[in-house]
């Protein structure tokens, strides 16, 4: 992953946790790793625990992507990463009664000339983007 690459994905991270605090969510982590499975962030409402795979992309316009919405990368082997890192969180955590769900945040940010901080365009949260199988 290039460094670029990385900015860009930290950048999304930051993004999406204000974005869920600003909208009423409580984050308890981010990067939560069991093994070689990992959720960017896991965060709690009054009804639900949060399971949150957060994707961005770097682009002038979110129309004009060339690989299309964020959320597409979000294929079966992420989302069953994602699946066995919540399950391995809830068996950790028995006293949390919340009711669980997977969700997938869309960061899009403006492309910039290098060196200046990204600009968020726009920010999508898709609430149930996808079921435990």
């Amino acid at each position: 992953m290039s460094h670029q690459t990385a900015t860009v994905g930290q950048t999304g991270e930051d993004v999406a946790v204000k974005f869920l605090e600003q909208n009423g969510y409580t984050v308890i982590a981010r990067n939560y790793r069991s093994g070689h499975h990992e959720i960017d962030i896991i965060a709690h409402d009054h009804e639900f625990l949060v399971f949150v795979e957060v994707k961005t992309r770097s682009c002038h316009i979110p129309e004009s992507m060339t690989y299309g919405r964020p959320s597409r990368a979000v294929g079966l082997a992420k989302q069953r990463n994602v699946v066995l890192a919540a399950q391995n969180y809830l068996r950790q955590h028995p006293q949390n009664t919340l009711q669980p769900r997977l969700d997938v945040i869309e960061v899009y940010l403006k492309k910039t000339v290098e060196g200046a901080p990204p600009q968020l365009l726009n920010i999508h949260h898709i609430r149930n983007a996808f079921l435990a199988r």
